[in-house]
């Protein structure tokens, strides 16, 4: 399965736990439900996934987590929040960096249509 194949059905579950849970819950009840509903579809998913740092060639273990990374391919990262905003894309980004994948999906559940919260977020070309 391609990185866009894969996106697309991680969006068709996230709206469906969207349409589910609706907006205004904590971050923590989406990415779970994420996690659960990824998992049930069979599809192999990490949660609070470490990412390390590594500076003079020495590995750092600094705290970094990424919400979720499916298949080992995809980055998700979860917000609940008014608005994302540039630095919420520059952390996405930055986990895609660090951990040398290309493609993530930057959500925000506190939004009326889940569409209007999703962000692609591409490390380099697909």
């Amino acid at each position: 399965m391609t990185e866009n194949e894969l996106s697309r059905k991680i969006i068709g579950i996230a709206i469906e736990v969207h349409n589910a849970l609706g907006p205004g819950l904590l971050e923590s009840a989406y990415k779970e439900c994420m996690y659960y509903k990824i998992g049930k579809s069979g599809l192999f998913v990490e949660k609070e996934k470490p990412i390390p740092v590594f500076f003079e060639e020495v590995r750092l273990e600094c705290g970094y987590r990424m919400d979720l990374l499916v298949e080992n391919t995809l980055v998700i990262e979860i917000k609940s929040v008014d608005a994302l905003h540039n630095i919420h894309l520059a952390q996405t980004l930055t986990y895609l960096k660090l951990g040398n994948y290309k493609l993530g999906l930057l959500m925000n559940f506190n939004v009326v249509k889940l569409k209007d919260g999703i962000q692609r977020v591409i490390n380099g070309t697909l």
